[in-house]
């Protein structure tokens, strides 16, 4: 594209044309607005006026201040010119002064040289001759230093004028009075009383004066494992301390100076100046750092032993805070720490976390153990609170009562594990030195808390709940195996995923899907469901074999055969249907009532026609003679066509599967002993009597009321097979009889 045309009409263009622009306002625009615009014009003309006389101005003093500072300028390079030449001259007059009075001193100077060489030669043979006396008077001051810088100094002359006859005393004076200093700085050395400070000069100065440094590394270590011993000692009796003190004494007393030893036994043995053989001092160092390693991990070995056992003792006696522990724990740790930087070969941080994860391991055991106890003491006051008259009433109470102590025992025993999580939470604080560590996260955080604890205190609860199934305990009432169903169920539901999700929150635990690291929640709820399935078996078998026995013993106690004209229902059959509603009701309080099979409108109906026809097809059976028609011929013809029962199959989680459970089991003991014996016509007639009464109350309870039926039946058709003369009763006198019962 081209560049833009001018306009004439740009009034702040460069081809504006007033004429034109005019003439277009005048075109375009009234009077009043070519006023107006005249007017604006005018104000901005005005505008740039003022504008531009302030830049002249402005413009203008400027100019006039840099005018000035030239002219000042100037003035001072002149001035500055002027004083350069005058430094000049007198440069080249004091050039001039010098040459004259070195020509002057020529011949002095040499003289002077000559006569300086004289008196350090003087000095020196002067400090020969008083170096006995004064190493003499510096070894009684007890200034071991000064006296063997003093023989240092005078060493090389000796040994280079020795064979002189007049240095030979002075040497042999000189060497007596060294190896005394010798032997009194080995004897400050060895002694007990000595610090570290004048070890390390002990040591230092027997280095200057050529002593083998090995023997030295081996006496120093020596004498500084005998003051580190009693350190251990005293920390040894002081396992009763308080676990605070005991640390801060372990590190200001032992750690301290151990430090002190190893940076004193590196600047004397490994750190010093090398001014004479290299291969030599580089065996040496090998020595010295391998009697150093061997020293430090000794003695570092008896620390941890006695710090381990101290934590060990503070939490085997639980008396201890746990909070008090991690902050003892923190305390040795972080001085571990700083000791790694005085020691790069071994990692004593490393060995402390292995310290402080036993303890936080023993921590979650003791813990474990308490959820246990708390779980055992939970359970012990159910067992109480059951054997209580109020829980066994029918008045309501009892309902209330075991979902009350459903609530508390799930509660308590949730709490209770939130509490020690919460307790256990202070080894993962932040602020520790060992807390964020990968390797104590991974081994407490996963193993000791979440899988060691959590997940055995939950597999603890499922193996405590399943051993109240163990076949021989029945001193255990049938309502707690019921309870402990519902509280794996409610665990199942919702506890384990708040106590897994819990844990996972508050110690950062990552989720690693099929590593195999983690137990997944499904797996405890899968072994929870499953024992609250066991649970609920065995409290059916429980109930079943209760009601069972009461029928088993009233057939089994009674002659059949010399039994008088049925009046009435047997009180067994009362005290059945009363066991059976007083199960319903404790069972209802935890468990929802569950689908039923559609029912008839009226059920006794059906039992009313069944008896009728019974009634008739069994006095058809009695006019047949055996050889016409054979009658379990019959009653096996029937049984093809039945669904066949289960009667020990699993039950489901509500009530009317456990009902059903229960009376399966109670009919079928009653069914089996019926076949055992053998009945008159009264006898049958009381079977029908009673079966009749078990039917218009117990088909309430069961979730299909064709099962009841279909076991009554049985029981009734066995009885008539029992039966020497097998007349059955009038339905309606049946009927009168029973609700008159």
């Amino acid at each position: 594209m081209g560049e833009p045309i001018p306009s004439p009409y740009d009034i702040n263009g460069q081809h504006f044309n007033p004429d034109m622009y005019l003439e277009k306002l005048i075109q375009e625009r009234s009077l009043n607005e070519i006023m107006d615009h005249k007017f604006e014009i005018v104000q901005d003309i005005q505008a740039l006026h003022s504008d531009m006389q302030t830049l002249v101005y402005d413009n203008y003093n400027k100019f006039i201040s840099a005018t000035d500072t030239i002219r000042k300028m100037k003035s001072d390079f002149k001035k500055m010119e002027d004083e350069m030449d005058l430094l000049a001259a007198n440069m080249e007059s004091i050039t001039s002064f010098s040459e004259q009075i070195s020509c002057t001193l020529q011949d002095t100077r040499q003289q002077i040289t000559k006569l300086s060489g004289v008196h350090s030669l003087l000095k020196r043979l002067q400090f020969l001759f008083k170096l006995p006396g004064k190493l003499k008077a510096t070894l009684q001051e007890g200034n071991y230093s000064q006296a063997v810088q003093d023989y240092i100094r005078a060493q090389r002359v000796l040994q280079q004028y020795g064979n002189m006859a007049s240095f030979q005393g002075i040497q042999s004076d000189c060497e007596a009075i060294v190896e005394e200093l010798k032997q009194k700085l080995r004897d400050q050395f060895k002694s007990k009383e000595a610090s570290a400070k004048e070890l390390a000069e002990s040591v230092d100065l027997l280095l200057q004066l050529q002593e083998p440094a090995d023997s030295l590394c081996a006496e120093f270590l020596a004498h500084a494992e005998t003051r580190l011993g009693e350190q251990l000692t005293l920390l040894e009796g002081l396992q009763d301390q308080d676990i605070i003190e005991f640390v801060d004494i372990g590190s200001s007393g032992f750690l301290s100076d151990l430090c002190l030893v190893v940076a004193s036994y590196n600047d004397m043995f490994i750190n010093r100046p090398r001014l004479h053989n290299i291969q030599q001092c580089d065996e040496l160092d090998s020595v010295a750092l391998s009697q150093l390693g061997n020293f430090v991990l000794r003695n570092m070995e008896h620390y941890f032993s006695l710090v381990g056992k101290r934590v060990e003792h503070e939490q085997e006696r639980g008396s201890g805070d746990t909070v008090v522990l991690v902050r003892a724990l923190d305390r040795f740790h972080r001085r571990l720490q700083a000791m790694n930087t005085l020691f790069s070969d071994t990692d004593f941080a490393r060995t402390g976390t292995e310290i402080v994860l036993r303890a936080g391991r023993r921590q979650c055991r003791f813990h474990l153990q308490a959820l246990k106890a708390h779980f055992a003491n939970t359970l012990a006051q159910v067992r109480q609170s059951l054997a209580a008259p109020k829980l066994i009433s029918q008045d309501g109470d009892g309902s209330t009562s075991l979902s009350e102590l459903l609530t508390s025992l799930v509660l308590a025993t949730v709490e209770k594990v939130k509490g020690v999580l919460q307790d256990l939470l202070i080894f993962s604080q932040p602020d520790l030195t060992f807390g964020l560590k990968p390797h104590f996260c991974e081994v407490f955080c996963i193993d000791n808390v979440r899988e060691d604890l959590v997940v055995g205190f939950l597999h603890h609860l499922t193996a405590t709940a399943r051993g109240f199934c163990v076949s021989g305990d029945s001193k255990s009432p049938p309502a707690l195996l019921l309870l402990l169903s519902k509280m794996c169920l409610e665990f199942e539901t919702s506890s384990v995923h708040y106590l897994l999700s819990q844990t996972d929150e508050w110690f950062n635990i990552e989720d690693r899907h099929g590593s195999g690291i983690l137990t997944s929640e499904a797996e405890i709820c899968t072994s929870m469901r499953a024992a609250a399935q066991e649970l609920l078996n065995h409290y059916v078998r429980m109930q079943g074999l209760s009601v069972s026995q009461m029928l088993r013993k009233s057939v089994e106690t009674r002659d059949w055969l010399h039994t008088i004209e049925p009046r009435t229902v047997r009180a067994v059959m009362k005290r059945v249907v009363e066991d059976i509603a007083a199960v319903d009701s404790q069972v209802g309080a935890l468990y929802e009532e569950g689908q039923r099979a559609e029912r008839s409108s009226d059920s006794s109906r059906r039992t009313h026609s069944a008896n009728v026809s019974r009634h008739m097809y069994r006095s058809n059976w009695s006019s047949y003679a055996p050889s016409q028609l054979d009658s379990s011929l019959v009653t096996n013809i029937q049984k093809l066509f039945s669904e066949r029962i289960e009667i020990f199959s699993s039950v489901e989680f509500s009530k009317v599967s456990i009902l059903t459970g229960i009376i399966k089991i109670s009919l079928k003991t009653f069914l089996e002993c019926v076949r055992l014996r053998t009945f008159s016509r009264y006898g049958l007639q009381q079977i029908q009597v009673d079966t009749h009464y078990l039917q218009l109350y117990l088909w309430r309870f069961v979730a299909d009321e064709n099962l009841v039926h279909f076991l009554l039946d049985e029981i009734l058709g066995s009885a008539v097979h029992r039966c020497l003369d097998p007349v059955l009763m009038e339905p309606s006198v049946v009927e009168i009889i029973c609700e008159r019962g």
